[in-house]
């Protein structure tokens, strides 16, 4: 699920999520004891969309490995196998995730908090945010940069989740925002009304 050598190891595709790669794709390669070690026998490369979240771009390389399959299968059916070197140095390996990592941290910039949207972005277990009691997964956001936010809301700016409105959004340290479409708390909807009492309740704690 990557273009070898990078992106060896566990959970590939949502690491080049995470990290903002404008491109990825799927290896047929020679297995080996050591991990995505293996000659290269076929690659197919499979473009990161900006918006893109991981599952959409996991069904993408699904379909990327048929056909770095399909570009060698009659070579294979003959006993031959194309290879050429996967080579490490120039390479990079990660590994496995588990859903505690999914917690935002809103001292990055809005476009790395983003990334982690997008990563792990159900049917993964999705970002979230702590509010004392409450645990609230971002099921849906768009990216707002920093020079799209209007300079008047930035007198009362603060890093973390805001009730602008009828908006629910999550400013991020270099000003920009997610503008969170559906907040999830226990797999249920929270709506931008219900997210300023649990605001409000935070603030009077």
């Amino acid at each position: 699920g990557s273009l070898l050598p990078k992106y060896r190891g566990r959970v590939p595709i949502n690491w080049a999520v995470l990290h903002g790669e404008q491109q990825t794709g799927a290896t047929l390669h020679v297995m080996q004891t050591k991990p995505d070690a293996g000659d290269i026998v076929s690659q197919e490369s499979v473009p990161i969309g900006p918006d893109q979240t991981a599952y959409e771009v996991f069904n993408a390389v699904s379909l990327a490995a048929v056909a770095a399959l399909q570009n060698v299968l009659p070579q294979l059916c003959q006993g031959q196998v194309p290879t050429r070197p996967n080579d490490l140095t120039q390479g990079s390996y990660f590994g496995g995730r588990q859903p505690a990592d999914g917690l935002i941290d809103w001292q990055q910039s809005s476009r790395q908090v983003y990334n982690l949207y997008r990563a792990v972005a159900p049917p993964y277990p999705g970002a979230f945010t702590q509010l004392g009691r409450h645990t609230l997964v971002i099921a849906k956001a768009r990216h707002i940069s920093p020079s799209e936010i209007d300079p008047k809301l930035r007198s009362d700016f603060k890093e973390g989740l805001q009730v602008k409105g009828n908006d629910i959004l999550g400013y991020c340290s270099d000003g920009g925002a997610l503008l969170i479409e559906r907040l999830l708390e226990n797999g249920q909807a929270i709506d931008a009304t219900q997210l300023q009492k649990i605001l409000t309740e935070q603030a009077n704690a």
